[in-house]
């Protein structure tokens, strides 16, 4: 089996199946089979999926009996806001030099 290198945290929400699956457990936490029976793929297909969000901190597993339930987990999504926060702030900064621009400008008409 090939080792690939981890995915980052857009390329995993990229994928609409993924996308899905996290939509899913916001509302209440699944099995990896009730999970499964809400795609048109294998039950493997979904697992891998599943991996992939469980690797990149967005859900974890828990055994509970003999089931395996998928929870989600906040560092995937706390690296993904971070990365937004700083365009947040790199917006914000340039709209306020924009708005000091054309505050400078509506009270010195002449310029």
């Amino acid at each position: 089996m090939k080792n690939h290198p981890p995915l980052d945290i857009f390329q995993v929400i990229g994928d609409p199946s993924r996308r899905q699956i996290l939509l899913l457990l916001s509302k209440d936490s699944l099995t990896i089979n009730s999970l499964a029976e809400n795609f048109d793929m294998s039950r493997p297909a979904v697992s891998k999926h599943i991996k992939i969000l469980c690797s990149s901190g967005f859900i974890s597993i828990q055994d509970i009996g003999r089931e395996r339930y998928c929870i989600l987990k906040q560092d995937g999504f706390k690296e993904m806001q971070s990365w937004l926060n700083y365009f947040d702030k790199f917006w914000e900064k340039k709209l306020k030099k924009l708005e000091t621009l054309l505050n400078n400008k509506s009270n010195n008409p002449s310029k």
